[in-house]
């Protein structure tokens, strides 16, 4: 039977400082728990994924909470047979979630929050503008049903598509959500800065919508896009059919894969074109050395 392993997702905005020494810290945690996944550490907070066995887990968070600031963290929760990530990272970062705009302070002012059992109500007013705060390729795998698509490559291109495409005049209510809630307290605040007065998101994102709310009342459609090895979940948090393409690093659906221009560890009908028959051989000599590594019951090496 394969281990199972627990996966945590939290965030917390909070001044922090010495990040150097807490770096260190929580690197030295996380090997002796053996651990795997990424937290990003910068001056307004803490940003992670992690998985591993569930006392790993715990005693990561119990020491995240003990960081000022830290004490009400939350965490989304999920289980997977199949370690979600290869390897551990801590790093420092200048945003933990990039927006490129310094001004923004989620601790000083957010939007309010929307809990999961009062979403589908919000969804449902015609008055109320619905947007995934998410990027393009997030939402191609799922959305909620009527939400509003910025159709955006990065985090960084959501300030810009505000500008253009919002006015407090006429968008007198809006409602935003994101995968784990972490992008819309600064997307919220950034709405509330420039004037919109109406302001609201889903409180833990998609993540603790599906946790909450049975699939036989749920507005959302598709699978949830993540970060790591798993690619998208299902509405039992479970992963669900959507892969990566090794070339692009696009989510791919199982009707994408029967594409004539898909191939496995190589590239997809999206980056084909793009991709030279000399990266191509390169390409099938690494997934034909990974796969020889595995029937050695090894891992190759950088994988």
């Amino acid at each position: 039977m394969a281990q199972a392993h627990t996966v945590a997702a939290f965030y917390q905005f909070a001044p922090l400082s010495d990040l150097a020494a807490l770096q260190e810290s929580l690197r030295g945690l996380c090997a002796a728990e053996h651990l795997r996944g990424t937290i990003l550490l910068a001056p307004e907070g803490i940003n992670g994924t992690v998985s591993g066995p569930k006392p790993g887990i715990e005693a990561l968070l119990a020491r995240v909470r003990d960081i000022p600031g830290c004490g009400d963290l939350s965490a989304k929760i999920s289980v997977t047979d199949r370690p979600p990530f290869h390897r551990m990272k801590v790093r420092l970062k200048q945003e933990i979630v990039t927006m490129g705009d310094a001004e923004i302070d989620p601790t000083a002012r957010v939007g309010d929050y929307v809990a999961p059992e009062d979403w589908n109500t919000v969804m449902e007013d015609p008055n109320t503008l619905v947007i995934d705060a998410r990027n393009d390729y997030e939402v191609r795998v799922g959305t909620f049903r009527g939400a509003l698509n910025p159709d955006i490559a990065t985090f960084r291109d959501f300030p810009r598509w505000v500008k253009e495409h919002l006015d407090p005049a006429v968008h007198s209510r809006i409602a935003m959500f994101c995968t784990g809630g972490i992008r819309c307290e600064k997307a919220t605040s950034l709405l509330l800065r420039e004037g919109f007065e109406s302001v609201r998101h889903l409180h833990g994102g998609i993540l603790n919508y599906l946790r909450q709310i049975p699939e036989a009342e749920s507005q959302w459609r598709g699978e949830c896009f993540v970060f790591d090895q798993r690619v998208a979940l299902n509405h039992d948090l479970a992963p669900g059919e959507h892969s990566l393409c090794f070339g692009c690093q696009e989510p791919l659906s199982p009707e994408e894969l029967e594409h004539p221009d898909y191939e496995p560890s190589v590239c997809c009908s999206r980056c084909a074109s793009s991709t030279s028959p000399e990266l191509r051989a390169r390409r099938r000599e690494r997934a034909r050395q990974v796969a020889l590594a595995e029937g050695r019951g090894e891992r190759h090496v950088g994988w």
